[in-house]
């Protein structure tokens, strides 16, 4: 006999997409964005935009998809998909990130996530010379923008070393266009803190912080990819800006600390270590 399953309400089901670049040691990237989907309870949708041949060791090569192709990955997901939210990662060159930004102006995805990704962890570069500048322009788009220390630096041109610098680049981010801003700490020099902060600018302006234990621990690879997609997902369910940042930034925190010692050099966070309140080791 052939079962077939029908639910009433499969296109209520909250729907999240990720354009980025595939990671094939699955550490970050389109495969850290699918897990962390999925282990949110959301349904996840991917747009490709470069395949990299990549392990815990660095990145050995890259192959940067056609333009022509990326955006017929967007039509198709805009075409079939409710989609929710949706975040932005590796995009590497500069025609396929204008043509992303032209696609994003009549919004068809909800709300949008940038983690401007230039680095990866081992210190190769993700993003062409010619695409900083274009990248600047998606920032407009954005409802939630996630850089990294060195990553802010890049886009405002500010040396962050006090508190009030930090802010400086915050005012600097909004007022080119982000709503939310949020850089991430982990890259401070500052060794002596047992904690990690990571500063938010919200939409009306006001500053706050979340914070975490800071790990000593090489097994941190994805956790740019991860702390981002866990906002596009709650965003996806249609979780406040702020409680989606407070959750994504207790997840990355036992992802951290409960990290696989996977590979031979920075492995990958634990992606399942939070489930609903659950810790998984």
């Amino acid at each position: 006999m052939n079962h077939v399953c029908m639910h009433s309400r499969t296109n209520d089901h909250a729907q999240a997409l990720t354009i980025a670049g595939s990671d094939s040691g699955g550490g970050a990237g389109i495969q850290a964005d699918l897990k962390t989907f999925i282990m949110r309870g959301v349904f996840g949708t991917s747009i490709l935009t470069a395949t990299t041949a990549q392990n815990t060791q660095g990145v050995w090569d890259i192959h940067h998809l056609p333009t022509a192709h990326v955006y017929a990955q967007l039509v198709a997901i805009r075409d079939d998909f409710k989609i929710g939210a949706c975040k932005i990662g590796m995009l590497g060159t500069s025609d396929v990130i204008d043509m992303v930004g032209q696609f994003l102006q009549n919004r068809p995805f909800g709300q949008v996530v940038l983690d401007p990704v230039m680095i990866a962890k081992g210190g190769q570069s993700l993003l062409d010379d010619n695409a900083k500048n274009s990248l600047r322009r998606l920032i407009p788009l954005t409802d939630v923008i996630t850089p990294n220390l060195p990553e802010a630096h890049v886009l405002t041109g500010l040396t962050m070393v006090s508190d009030d610098d930090i802010i400086q680049a915050l005012h600097t981010l909004q007022e080119m266009g982000a709503k939310t801003v949020i850089i991430k700490g982990g890259h401070s020099q500052n060794s002596q803190s047992a904690v990690c902060t990571d500063w938010v600018m919200d939409e009306m302006g006001k500053v706050w912080h979340v914070q975490s234990p800071r790990s000593d621990n090489k097994n941190t690879h994805g956790t740019g990819c991860t702390f981002s997609a866990c906002i596009t997902a709650e965003l996806a369910k249609g979780v406040s800006v702020a409680e989606a940042i407070h959750t994504a930034k207790g997840l990355i925190d036992q992802a951290i600390s409960t990290a696989p010692n996977i590979g031979h050099g920075h492995g990958a966070v634990n992606h399942w270590a939070f489930w609903e309140g659950k810790r998984w080791e």
